[in-house]
């Protein structure tokens, strides 16, 4: 579906016009937005606006990277957005930048242009910017969505921060692993943004770019916080990793050490049992009518003796 806005050279707004009509003298600027685009409805980026083959190829498909190619005096984009929820998943964006206008293509709905569209349709807004400051606000705008996500994440590394008993670090362990993953998601397409950005604030091709400098830059500073946040968040998910194998690895080791308590106090009564199973005929003990008691007596005091040996070092702590 094709959506059409054009600002003519008396400010005035027009609404879903037909597209011949963004060649005439009194048209001052254009954005043209393919929604989920027909097949035909994508032969007139060729046919009817020219754009370069590579272009236009790119734009039909999904996950290219963020991106920016300069073809003459125009300028494709490619960029990322996360569509709402918890699963981080990734939309993309794609518009060629022109000396006239603005053409967007997205293949699935996108919020963030319908929010860009309606803030577009003021006059005032009319009046006052250009297409360029179109591209600057559907940036700002898929850059604004990537917040919540991550102070949802935030907020979830902080509960678990907060675990305090054994076992339900153990129940929350597979979640911070969960939101490693996420992050790192995250984290594929926010770097690869804020280079784009950087590119896009110090290139002298993108002329439009230098009239709304200032735009672009909030951009570029809120991309640079946001990788921020990712990176600290991604160590504290290391921490609690961390601090979980460190748990674990303790209680093997005071497992460990009470098996060889006890293994130690064993070894010298597995001894002794052994020495008078061997049934030797001359062993004088074996006549004796207490010896049985004697002996039973014997490892049971000696068994004592170690375990409150054993328990005064500490060892059962």
């Amino acid at each position: 579906m094709l959506h059409i806005l054009a600002m003519t050279e008396d400010l005035q707004v027009l609404e879903n016009i037909e597209i011949e009509r963004l060649t005439d003298k009194d048209v001052k600027w254009f954005w043209v937005d393919f929604d989920k685009p027909t097949e035909e409805e994508t032969k007139l980026l060729d046919s009817y606006f020219h754009f370069h083959p590579l272009a236009i190829e790119d734009s039909l498909h999904l996950l290219q990277r963020p991106k920016v190619d300069h073809y003459g005096d125009t300028h494709f984009f490619v960029l990322h957005g996360i569509e709402p929820g918890d699963s981080a998943k990734v939309g993309e964006i794609n518009f060629f930048l022109g000396p006239r206008g603005i053409v967007t293509i997205h293949l699935e709905p996108s919020a963030e242009i319908e929010d860009a569209w309606r803030q577009m349709a003021s006059p005032d807004f009319y009046s006052k910017y250009d297409h360029n400051y179109v591209a600057y606000l559907i940036l700002d705008k898929l850059v604004d969505n990537y917040f919540p996500m991550l102070y949802r994440i935030e907020d979830q590394l902080n509960e678990l921060d907060d675990a305090g008993s054994e076992a339900r670090v153990r129940l929350e362990i597979d979640q911070v692993y969960d939101i490693r993953s996420a992050l790192l998601r995250l984290r594929k397409t926010v770097i690869p943004m804020r280079d784009l950005l950087y590119r896009i604030i110090n290139s002298d091709k993108i002329t439009g770019v230098k009239e709304h400098h200032a735009y672009f830059t909030d951009v570029y500073d809120h991309l640079l916080k946001l990788a921020e946040m990712i990176e600290s968040n991604r160590e504290m998910t290391a921490d609690l990793r961390d601090s979980y194998n460190s748990r674990q690895n303790n209680r093997m080791n005071a497992i460990m050490k009470r098996l060889t308590v006890i293994t130690t106090i064993f070894m010298p009564l597995t001894l002794i049992a052994g020495i008078y199973g061997m049934n030797f005929r001359f062993m004088p003990e074996l006549e004796w009518h207490w010896g049985y008691f004697a002996v039973l007596g014997a490892m049971g005091a000696l068994a004592w003796g170690m375990y409150a040996w054993f328990r005064k070092k500490g060892w059962f702590d």
